[in-house]
């Protein structure tokens, strides 16, 4: 049997029909028997039918993108096949149900019927057609044979005739797949068993939150946010912490505002839409000095948009959005692991520096399934925000004191001799309204200020590639995933290539950027939006001419798509995916 050490899987068909549960379970499979895995899908906006597709990469080495081009496609409609073949590899394999289409004409690779719902049918049920897909294709590639019981036991386990009719399923989809002539190159098993976590975004960031102290969520529903609100609901009350169901945006971000200034370590997720609603109440928490966390999983726009698409389109409003000089952290994680770490920044980052914190996360980031190895927590202390030191005099207490660093302390309500208004309005030392020209100048100064030293640190970048290149990639979010690997590519070429990734984008790490800046020639900077946001950024900040590439589709980069554009910069014709 040959081996390949990297296969990318995808399972389509119609919402409802169980290909999405198929490709799940084939993820989890994979990665309980050792493989590293990332998944990508897509479902349709409505809330019955349309289309929907699952992808599993698996692979026996780390992998942080998609792929390039689909090996096996499992299609369970015409459909499926009609809008998913050209993404098919030269030498791609195709499963098809024969029952619902034939074997198209323009095929010309490997292809196995596989009448899944004929097989779930003689042992039972039709229902357990996706349990049989997964069966054939376990068996046929080798992906995860031997986790596959267990899995179907926690995804279908919760009554026991379904189940059993399911495991039926199951077994018939294995021995199908051992009866046909094996005419492919496919074979996945893995090399060895590990200790890793299967996690999707979402999870992590529900993991980062509690691990750094989540004491108060509050959220409304929304695409692709609402996994996060779900898990925290569940979770939070278990450690006694509270969570709030709120009746929209505006009143789930007040809500933790309120929160956070009675002493708790408070969060909301939302989408972009919804984060439009919570601008105002940024900007408050901005004035009043008063730490929040907000994740953003980024969907297409604008208004309603793509609500099941990605984009990293809403960098503008996470930068600027909200009126007046209105000062807040942003960072962007590119992985499944980075949700976890940066959201435990985003607590501690809120509580040092008494300020909102917004993680931009997207869609494709929220729901993918990525194996991680386990996290040292040991590497994740908890930063709490400045109290007073000792007892207060009555009427002494100066909530905006400025301090040497610009960071005041404190308090919770009802510390004696410490009672002070949390306005919105300009205010001096004690937080009483003060409008006079040299007090909002000094209070100005005093919010922007202690946000200073982060432009100074390297903490918050993450280098790649040759030490010095002709082009070097900035970069952002999810896109530094194909990014690494088109750097991997361009390596395995002899193309020596440089990349930045900036995990926080306000403020905006200059000296870590300017440093990377003097090592390249050419920079490019990749993102998915139309306006290019992240390159006028770095233009406008550092006052540098750099190649815009962009990406609108509602789908993320490949990494042949990122090296073609290297390629073309280098003067170089295209690459040859193979």
């Amino acid at each position: 049997m040959i081996r390949k050490e990297d296969v990318v899987i995808r399972v389509a068909g119609e919402s409802g029909d169980g290909s999405t549960a198929t490709g799940e379970m084939l993820a989890q499979a994979a990665a309980r028997s050792g493989l590293h895995v990332f998944t990508f899908r897509t479902t349709p906006a409505e809330i019955k039918g349309g289309p929907v597709m699952f992808q599993v990469r698996a692979s026996n080495a780390p992998v942080r993108s998609m792929g390039d081009a689909v090996d096996v496609l499992f299609a369970f409609n015409r459909e499926a096949w009609d809008l998913h073949h050209a993404d098919l590899a030269a030498n791609a394999v195709l499963l098809y149900d024969p029952e619902e289409f034939p074997l198209p004409d323009e095929f010309t690779g490997i292809a196995y019927p596989v009448p899944i719902g004929k097989i779930a049918q003689e042992v039972g049920n039709r229902r357990g057609k996706n349990v049989a897909a997964l069966g054939v294709v376990a068996a046929l590639f080798g992906l995860g044979l031997n986790k596959l019981e267990d899995i179907v036991r926690a995804k279908l386990g919760k009554k026991a005739d379904l189940l059993e009719s399911n495991l039926a399923a199951l077994h018939a989809g294995i021995n199908y797949a051992h009866q046909l002539e094996k005419r492919d190159p496919f074979w996945m098993e893995s090399t060895g068993e590990h200790d890793r976590y299967v996690m999707t975004g979402n999870q992590a960031i529900i993991a980062g939150a509690l691990h750094a102290g989540a004491e108060f969520f509050a959220g409304y529903p929304i695409t692709p946010a609402s996994d996060i609100m779900e898990g925290m609901a569940v979770m939070l009350p278990k450690i006694g912490g509270g969570y709030l169901q709120a009746e929209d945006e505006i009143a789930a971000i007040m809500a933790c505002i309120g929160a956070s200034y009675g002493g708790k370590r408070a969060m909301t997720a939302t989408s972009g839409p919804g984060l439009s609603l919570m601008s105002e109440a940024i900007g408050y928490a901005s004035m009043a000095e008063i730490p929040v966390v907000v994740v953003d999983a980024q969907r297409g726009g604008p208004s309603t948009g793509l609500p099941t698409k990605m984009e990293q389109s809403d960098l503008n409003i996470a930068l600027y959005g909200g009126h007046g000089d209105s000062p807040r952290i942003v960072l962007a994680p590119a992985s499944v692991a980075e949700c976890f770490h940066l959201t435990v920044w985003a607590f501690n980052l809120a509580e040092e520096y008494q300020t909102p914190v917004i993680v931009l996360s997207d869609y494709s980031l929220s729901f993918r399934t990525e194996t991680i190895e386990p996290f040292d927590l040991s590497k994740y202390p908890r930063v709490d925000r400045l109290r007073p030191n000792g007892s207060l005099a009555p009427k002494q207490y100066r909530r905006y004191e400025i301090t040497a660093n610009l960071i005041s302390p404190m308090v919770a309500p009802g510390v004696a001799h410490a009672q002070y208004t949390a306005t919105g309005l300009e205010h001096n030392e004690f937080g009483n309204p003060d409008y006079t020209p040299t007090n909002h100048a000094m209070m100005t100064e005093k919010r922007w200020g202690k946000l200073a030293p982060l432009q100074h640190s390297r903490a918050y970048v993450r280098r790649f590639g040759a030490e010095r290149a002709k082009v070097g990639i900035i970069c952002w979010g999810t896109t530094a995933g194909p990014c690494r690997g088109a750097v991997y590519l361009a390596g395995q070429e002899d193309l020596p290539v440089a990349m930045l990734q900036v995990q926080m984008l306000s403020p905006l790490p200059v000296d870590a950027i300017n440093e990377f800046l003097e090592q390249v020639e050419i920079v490019l900077v990749p993102e998915v939006n139309f306006q290019g946001q992240f390159a006028k950024l770095l233009q406008a900040e550092l006052g540098i001419k750099v190649h815009s590439m962009t990406k609108y589709t509602g789908m993320p980069f490949s990494r042949i798509e990122i090296l073609r554009q290297i390629h073309a910069l280098h003067g170089l014709a295209e690459p040859v995916l193979v």
